[in-house]
């Protein structure tokens, strides 16, 4: 019997600090992130290092983007859309060989953002002028078609 406890005791141990170094290698991965959030969620923490996803704008910065006005092409993903990734690893070296400027604002991580910008999908890219939506693209497309909607629609940077 103190054979079986020992057992039990050393596998609950054993489990504890996979837990613990699990949790540990998590808290490592988003330290200092763009997002500031100190909790993303395991699917935007696959995409921190990823460069495609590097022009992150966070809620309060594109409310005041909008608020003053500002001329801005808004990309809205979420880390966990499997269109939102091939979409992303198309258009955004279509928008640096364009030389338009992006920003990125993941749902998955602010969901307010649905609501608040009317997302019914995604992915979906807005372009506003003076702080008005003036265009808007939904899901998936062709590279030529982002191609002919950035060209018609954004500013270059």
């Amino acid at each position: 019997m103190k054979k079986v406890i020992f057992f039990l005791v050393f596998i609950i141990i054993l489990f504890a600090g996979v837990a613990f170094l699990s949790n540990m290698q998590k808290e490592k991965a988003v330290e200092g992130n763009m997002y500031k959030k100190d909790n993303l969620k395991p699917e935007t923490i696959e995409l921190l290092d990823d460069p495609n996803y590097q022009n992150i704008i966070l809620p309060s910065e594109l409310e005041e983007k909008l608020k003053t006005e500002e001329d801005v092409t808004v990309y809205f993903f979420s880390s966990d859309c499997m269109y939102c990734k091939q979409t992303t690893l198309e258009l955004m070296p279509l928008a640096e060989e364009l030389n338009v400027s992006i920003d990125q604002y993941n749902l998955w991580e602010f969901e307010e953002g649905w609501d608040k910008y009317n997302i019914e999908s995604t992915p979906t890219i807005v372009q506003y002028k003076n702080g008005e939506e003036v265009s808007r693209i939904n899901g998936y497309r062709e590279p030529a078609v982002f191609k002919q909607w950035l060209e018609e629609y954004s500013v270059t940077k």
